[in-house]
């Protein structure tokens, strides 16, 4: 018996620690993106490095100086979300953020201590005098790799099966208050809006600007890197609440599900399966879904390569339509 289960179990281990080292991986990319490009030039884009550079920025008007670094601001405001993710979210969703969690607030102090002007003579700092005969293209160079490492960094997260937790956590909380709510127009919402406040609270258009630039270069690199050509998965799900499942996939994401009779292998019980597509913007919320509902559903996700009918290749006809024919 052992020689058939050990390498099953080695198997999960590796899986375990090959998962684990793209969370951390993920995370330091993340972090060196965020303190060595965004903080340094105040790049509002989003996130929770957003709240941080905002937050500082009053604090400082108001006390005539920076009283403390903003990646304290930051790592505080994860913490914050992190708590508040397991409080309404549950203790599964929260353990998905909880490496993202742990391993972010150092990484990121590391990188900011690097892009001091003390090490290696400012080697990283590009506001530093050494870089000074490069005029402007330094904060263009922060924008784009700015935004690329943050990408990249989140990218490698999701691969790894973890989460980066941050404003989306609030985005998830809206969407289980109100129903109606779809994740990926609250993500937007809290993005533009601390975008929006970032714009008036430092007062300068052009770092904005450069901010929504380095916005759409993380997107793209999430989605060369972590959907690579396919936005689609398909979902199979075995749970005993299918039922609450499939309606909460039909309300909250506008999609719907096949319902399939199967047998479990081992136990001989008739279970129902549910069948789902989904596209990558709809991936978190959809995981939400099962772990609110039932968290000892099994489920198993990959990645589509063409799907093709209503909701994916052709709209959903209006009533209007309908009506008509």
């Amino acid at each position: 018996m052992k020689l058939v289960l050990f390498p099953s179990a080695r198997t999960e281990w590796i899986k375990f620690i090959k998962n684990t080292a793209l969370v951390v991986l993920g995370t330091f990319v993340l972090a060196f993106g965020t303190g060595l490009f965004i903080i340094p030039f105040n790049l509002v884009t989003g996130g929770v490095s957003g709240i941080g550079i905002i937050i500082n920025r009053i604090v400082a008007y108001f006390a005539g100086r920076e009283l403390i670094s903003v990646d304290f601001y930051i790592s505080l405001i994860n913490w914050l979300l992190f708590a508040l993710g397991w409080i309404f979210l549950g203790r599964s969703f929260a353990l998905k953020t909880l490496t993202s969690a742990l391993v972010y607030p150092v990484a990121l102090s590391l990188a900011v201590s690097l892009a001091g002007s003390d090490f290696l003579g400012g080697f990283f700092n590009l506001l530093s005098d050494r870089y000074a005969g490069y005029g402007e293209l330094t904060v263009i160079l922060a924008t784009v790799f700015g935004g690329a490492a943050v990408g990249a960094g989140c990218a490698l997260t999701f691969l790894g099966g973890g989460s980066t937790g941050g404003t989306d956590i609030i985005a998830f909380i809206i969407c289980r208050f109100f129903k109606s709510a779809r994740s990926s127009v609250a993500i937007f919402i809290c993005d533009a809006a601390i975008v929006l406040i970032g714009m008036l609270v430092l007062g300068d258009l052009v770092i904005s600007l450069l901010g929504i630039v380095s916005v759409f270069i993380c997107a793209i690199a999430v989605d060369k890197l972590f959907i690579g050509e396919s936005r689609a998965f398909i979902a199979h799900v075995v749970s005993e609440h299918y039922e609450e499942i499939n309606e909460r996939i039909i309300h909250r994401l506008n999609r719907t599900s096949t319902v399939v009779d199967c047998t479990g292998g081992y136990s001989g019980e008739s279970k129902k399966m549910l069948i789902s597509t989904f596209s990558v913007d709809e991936y978190a919320e959809f995981t939400a879904i099962i772990a609110e509902v039932d968290k000892r559903a099994f489920i198993t996700v990959h990645r589509a390569h063409e799907i093709n009918g209503e909701g994916w290749s052709y709209d959903s006809p209006t009533e209007n339509e309908v009506s008509e024919e």
